[in-house]
């Protein structure tokens, strides 16, 4: 049977769909401002072997790297796996990325018979660990960062299994919260399957084998022709992490052979006693994330289209992390890296498609204490792109979620938003200019805890094509006595009532001489 261009898009778009009430069930049912205020969750649809079939537009680092949590689901049930259940997993090493980030899997299935998956990740704001938000700047090992959920049957017919929730609920300083957006993923998920089914009930199973193959083998032939459209070679980069004063480097070397590429990540720097480490997953999906923005966007995100690209990466370095080392921030600053370097590499095969470095950072800030528990991503500059000025005050690259309404902070949190603009000035000059960054500053009526993880610090995302780079971050804090404290950029602070925390992202890279 040939399944017509118009079937396949139907059926795209059809499954796309799914993912995005998914989200939109997730977002609208959970409990804490993370998820439901800043959308730091992602749902995605998947083959009954746990190929991705579709994604909604959600966060890339959640999206690549969530089919290694189906397949770890797979692994760990293979023939035990009940159709009637749920399975948690976030453990960086089976599965997961880092250990905020719980994945829920649910097993859909027609007439007794596995047909599929359907799964939801969402970021919870506390599970743990040595400080508040579970990503304190000093931790050298995964345990210090929180509690670990290796693959796990969580639900049964609608109610979670004790084994699962006694624990992660133990572990948190928020109970309730956590319970709330468990609740929320647990609902998304149900939905996912309900309508997945439909889909089956309508079309019929052999249609929908056809169809969704077809898709897969859709995504596969587009992104061949978006490589092959590359001139063929090796196109090296290399960029840099902040530990402290010194500079790490990840580089890359992408090859591009016809209708295929493979990054390799060989002279990467190994993994380090700090928090920044990144399990291959995480790799894997900066690595996509980067070919779709030099190649072509609008080829379908399913995992046919990542058939062809290859990744290369020695195990234990810091781009393919490995037990027992911290990861916390391996998920959201590391990424933004491994993208850098990737589209730097790519932008000597495909100029006229890749911007100049974005912040290159999530600029990532926690505060809590024993009853709250705060997590927010700032935005900053945008690299400008070739024929446009980049964005300011946005989120870039690895992430893509919103932020926290001031009057949605005020009430949930013990702290004051004294000031929110654009740090005018900060993006890269050049022929389009970069994106400004962010100034925000915080004044806490309370005491609590502060992590901040942030990258940029040292040195500003790079300019394009002869564009100045961008202005490094900053963070400051002053205290209540008048001192006032230049904080390095991944740092755990104790803060009292009055206390200031000013945080200043980077803008992003220019583009082209001025």
């Amino acid at each position: 049977m040939v399944i017509s261009s118009i079937a396949l898009e139907v059926a795209r778009n059809q499954l796309a769909s799914i993912a995005e009430e998914m989200g939109v069930v997730l977002r609208r049912t959970a409990y804490s401002p993370n998820i439901k205020e800043r959308v730091d969750c992602s749902a995605a649809v998947f083959t009954s072997t746990g190929e991705m079939l579709a994604q909604a537009e959600h966060i890339p680092v959640h999206l690549g790297s969530m089919p290694e949590s189906v397949a770890a689901v797979l692994e760990v049930f293979g023939d035990r796996l009940q159709l009637d259940a749920q399975y948690a997993v976030n453990d960086p090493f089976a599965g997961g990325t880092h250990l905020n980030d719980l994945t829920l899997v649910r097993p859909v299935a027609h007439r007794g018979r596995l047909v599929g998956f359907v799964a939801n990740r969402a970021h919870h704001a506390d599970v743990g660990g040595e400080a508040p938000g579970s990503m304190p700047a000093h931790a050298t090992t995964v345990d210090q960062e929180g509690h670990r959920v290796a693959p796990t049957l969580a639900v049964i017919d609608g109610a979670w299994q004790e084994a699962f929730l006694r624990p992660f609920l133990e572990a948190t300083r928020t109970p309730d919260e956590r319970r709330g957006d468990l609740a929320a993923q647990l609902g998304a998920n149900e939905i996912g399957a309900r309508r997945l089914a439909e889909v089956i009930q309508r079309e019929g199973m052999e249609l929908f084998e056809r169809t969704t193959s077809a898709l897969l083998d859709y995504g596969e032939r587009r992104m061949e022709a978006a490589l092959s459209a590359l001139p063929d070679g090796r196109y090296a980069f290399e960029d840099y992490m902040e530990l402290g004063t010194e500079l790490l480097p990840i580089k890359v070397e992408v090859m591009v052979d016809g209708g295929s590429l493979l990054a390799d990540f060989a002279g990467t720097t190994g993994q380090v006693a700090a928090n920044f480490n990144a399990p291959e997953a995480v790799t894997r999906s900066a690595l996509y994330y980067a070919v779709r923005v030099a190649t072509d966007p609008t080829i379908p995100a399913n995992g046919g289209c990542y058939r062809p690209i290859e990744l290369r990466a020695e195990p234990g370095s810091l781009v393919a992390a490995q037990p027992p080392v911290a990861v916390a921030a391996g998920n959201v600053e590391t990424s933004q890296r491994i993208a850098d370097v990737v589209l730097g590499a790519l932008a000597q095969a495909a100029p006229g498609r890749v911007p100049a470095a974005s912040q290159g950072t999530m600029n990532n800030v926690l505060i809590g204490n024993d009853r709250f528990a705060y997590y927010e991503t700032v935005a900053g500059g945008q690299g400008a792109r070739p024929g446009r000025d980049g964005q300011s005050g946005i989120q870039t690259g690895m992430t893509n979620t919103k932020n926290t309404p001031i009057e949605s902070l005020e009430v949930h949190y013990p702290f004051v938003v004294e000031r929110y603009e654009l740090r005018t000035g900060s993006g890269g000059a050049g022929r389009w200019r970069g994106g400004d960054g962010i100034e925000r500053v915080l004044r806490f009526t309370e005491e609590a805890t502060v992590s901040l993880m942030g990258e940029r610090r040292l040195r500003g995302p790079w300019g394009l094509d002869g564009g100045a780079d961008g202005a490094p971050g900053e963070d400051w804090l002053e205290r209540s006595s008048g001192t006032r404290e230049r904080l390095p950029g991944k740092v755990t602070v104790e803060v009292v009532p009055g206390d200031r925390l000013v945080v200043r992202t980077p803008g992003g890279g220019g583009h082209g001489r001025a």
